[in-house]
């Protein structure tokens, strides 16, 4: 009788395991969307570094005793311009949303607000994306809503606009400022 090498057992017993973390993987409540581990925690600190001549952030504003929004954008992303109009709508709605412009040159951003108009009361610029990694933010455009005392309640990947952002964004921001 031929004996089996243990070598040869790895192959399946690999495939088996990546078998069962997918499987884990697809029956999440919501498998494409990745989960952040600042919800419920308090906000983190943005970079100090502001965009040319706007206003810019403190860690105050992160809890200003109402609820703020917290919008990474960049210039250079399509999603985040389709997504402006809600932005300049809410802000004429009073709420207040700090914008974090990430991954972007100063110039077009700057130049971006400037054309299109500004809803932010304070723009952080965190070009090399740091304050980004430490939000947990995996691409523009990514939406916060924070509580008064600045604790993360809820985090939206992609644009605010269609039926996703109906149905699941909107619902949240209501609740939050029914509270």
């Amino acid at each position: 009788m031929a004996k089996v090498s243990p070598l040869m057992l790895a192959p399946p017993l690999i495939f088996a395991g990546f078998v069962v973390f997918a499987g884990i993987g697809m029956f999440r409540d919501n498998p494409n969307e990745l989960p952040s581990t600042r919800l419920g925690g308090p906000a983190p600190a943005l970079t100090e570094a502001t965009l040319a001549d706007f206003r810019g952030v403190t860690d105050g504003d992160l809890a200003r005793g109402e609820v703020t929004l917290v919008n990474f954008w960049a210039s250079w992303c399509p999603p985040c311009r389709a997504e402006h109009p809600k932005l300049l709508e809410m802000a004429a709605d009073g709420i207040p949303i700090i914008g974090v412009n990430f991954r972007d040159s100063e110039g077009p951003a700057a130049g971006y607000l400037e054309a299109d108009g500004n809803p932010f009361v304070g723009v952080a610029f965190d070009p090399q994306g740091r304050s980004a990694i430490d939000w947990g933010v995996t691409a523009p455009p990514e939406t916060f809503i924070l509580d008064g005392d600045g604790t993360v309640l809820f985090r939206y990947i992609g644009p605010l606009v269609g039926s996703d952002y109906e149905h699941r964004f909107v619902p949240a921001l209501t609740e939050a400022l029914s509270n």
